[in-house]
């Protein structure tokens, strides 16, 4: 935990220094909500379930690339340098590197939902329609979906840094693999618009922390040999 920790303090200095990471993922989003909205936003009167499934829907596809965007700078940074060889010889088992990797990425990407979120809501009329917005089990569906897209994006980005079609590849790999967070986080956002809290909710919650652990787990069992390959 020392040698992780010690790793996602670097990256997110260097990240609050340049802020390059923070930039691309929130332009990234705030262009696919602004997409999004304009091909389906127009529509005035929707009823508040399908509004309510329209932003989940526009809210989770723009988080989801810009994750992807974000993933990509996670070792891009000491493979442009020419010190990813020297990251890897750091003292320390490699599945801590991983870790590290895995929270410097989720900083920028937390705060790119603190303002994706509420504005998708505002933007597709679910915020204020219906029910009042659960905010508090929002932000835990927003939470926990994120360290879902954080941990496979920043596992596969490992194995494509050091391949020249990477920023085709990483998305490619790794969207199949985020295929089940999406449709859970997707599916709580719904159902937490439209209706508040809910078992229903509850067990999509469920399911999604056990598959950011298992992905955790096993994607820091596997770093050691996607780095070594």
């Amino acid at each position: 935990m020392k040698t992780a920790l010690t790793l996602a303090l670097k990256d997110l200095r260097v990240a609050g220094r340049t802020r390059d990471t923070l930039l691309a993922t929130g332009f990234f989003a705030g262009l696919v909500l602004l997409v999004l909205g304009l091909a389906l936003g127009g529509q005035v009167g929707l009823p508040p379930e399908q509004a309510a499934a329209t932003a989940a829907g526009a809210v989770w596809t723009a988080l989801a690339l810009a994750a992807a965007v974000g993933a990509q700078r996670a070792f891009a940074q000491e493979q442009e340098a020419g010190a990813l060889e020297q990251l890897l010889l750091y003292p320390g088992p490699h599945g801590a590197l991983y870790l590290g990797k895995l929270l410097g990425v989720l900083g920028p990407l937390l705060l790119v939902a603190a303002f994706t979120v509420p504005a998708g809501l505002v933007l597709f009329g679910a915020a204020g329609a219906g029910n009042a917005v659960p905010w508090a089990a929002l932000g835990l569906t927003t939470v926990l979906g994120i360290v879902g897209l954080a941990a496979g994006t920043t596992f596969y980005g490992s194995i494509t840094v050091n391949l020249r079609a990477r920023e085709a590849l990483l998305p490619a790999l790794a969207f199949p693999i985020l295929v089940p967070v999406v449709i859970a986080s997707v599916k709580a956002t719904s159902l937490l618009l439209d209706g508040g809290w809910s078992p229903e909710v509850a067990g999509w919650l469920g399911f999604l922390a056990a598959f950011d652990l298992g992905t955790v787990i096993l994607a820091t069992l596997l770093f050691p040999y996607a780095a070594e390959g």
